[in-house]
């Protein structure tokens, strides 16, 4: 059975149909067959708006929501902020991987707030709002996503099998 998937674009520019969001078809081609994606979303910067798309995925139970959008430093960018409030437990490991990961791609990657976490059955990555971002930062966590997922869902009696398999 694939996880479920639900991906929140972040965007003023993409919400008001000012601009095409290029963050979502390249979800669609990077994650594989282990993924299905249930449920895309666009939204504005508004952090009410992201708490309720955020909310209503949560509740949907998708085990993996990724953001894309609003993690870097201007005024409207909200997304690691709001994201903070709803996460029951935070991965910090995984946003410093992601980080150092980056900064080997772009100089820029230093700047990312981006946070990822546990909210009730959803493991929540936020990501950037570029499509090259996207692409590199999904290829580079595809190796080892499952093992949390697996772990949130409690399908792991022991992790030393799991992760010895």
């Amino acid at each position: 059975m694939p996880y479920s998937v639900g991906i929140i674009i972040i965007s003023d520019r993409a919400s008001r149909g000012e601009r095409e969001d290029g963050c979502i078809p390249v979800f669609k081609e990077t994650l594989d067959n282990r993924f299905e994606i249930s449920e895309t979303a666009i939204v504005s910067d508004d952090p009410k708006n992201i708490e309720s798309a955020l909310q209503e995925f949560i509740n949907k139970q998708y085990n993996l929501i990724f953001t894309s959008g609003g993690t870097g430093c201007a005024p409207r960018d909200n997304t690691p902020e709001v994201t903070s409030n709803l996460i029951e437990r935070f991965t910090p490991g995984v946003d410093e991987a992601i980080r150092r990961f980056s900064t080997t791609k772009s100089a820029y990657a230093i700047y990312s707030r981006a946070v990822s976490g546990i909210a009730k059955n959803s493991f929540i990555v936020n990501l950037p709002g570029s499509p090259k971002a996207v692409k590199e930062i999904v290829e580079f966590l595809l190796p080892t996503i499952e093992h949390p997922l697996r772990l949130i869902a409690n399908l792991v009696k022991d992790c030393q099998k799991e992760l010895n398999r």
